[in-house]
């Protein structure tokens, strides 16, 4: 009788251990996410699932171009792509990005804007025009969905301060046939 109790106890044991190391790994290290919406085509779909690094940014710096997901005053997540960092120059002409000065290509966006045949994909714009502000805020970032068409991002909610940003993701798990590592 002895022997069975000790046994269930140490089963019992365990799997509280599982479960709060699964817990503890979700809060602070990974988190799962769902894209909802088609702000993020072509690179991201409309109910991707994707892994959320929450560390990330706890031991560096975001870049430019990391696929992010921060907390929107909505008290929805969003998922957008870095453009600016802190102190950065941002401006659209032509369908051209350029930070400081200096044009960048943004390869993901090349085979959307061969298929346009109607104006670019991204209307021109600067930091100044749309919030008065020729640099990006410290401790913030700007950021844009790859369909600039129709994405809901800093062009319309601002600049996103770094504490509101809950990781980096670049890993889509499901649906299996799309599973890949986007850039």
């Amino acid at each position: 009788m002895e022997k069975q109790k000790n046994e269930w106890f140490e089963w019992l044991k365990a799997i509280f251990i599982a479960v709060a190391l699964a817990g503890g790994i979700r809060y602070f290290i990974f988190a799962p996410i769902i894209v909802e919406g088609e702000s993020m085509m072509p690179t991201l779909h409309n109910q991707d699932r994707m892994i959320v690094n929450k560390i990330a940014y706890k031991i560096g710096e975001p870049e430019r171009f990391d696929i992010i997901v921060f907390h929107a005053e909505e008290g929805k997540d969003y998922i957008k792509r870095v453009i600016g960092l802190p102190g950065d120059r941002i401006e659209y002409k032509n369908d051209t990005l350029y930070v400081n000065g200096k044009p960048y290509k943004e390869p993901y966006l090349d085979d959307e804007k061969k298929q346009l045949f109607d104006g670019p994909l991204t209307e021109s714009f600067t930091l100044e025009e749309l919030w008065g502000r020729k640099t990006v805020p410290e401790g913030h970032l700007f950021v844009l969905g790859d369909n600039r068409r129709y994405s809901k991002d800093s062009r319309h909610i601002g600049f996103i301060p770094m504490e509101k940003v809950v990781g980096k993701t670049s890993v889509v798990y499901w649906p299996l046939s799309d599973a890949r590592i986007v850039e």
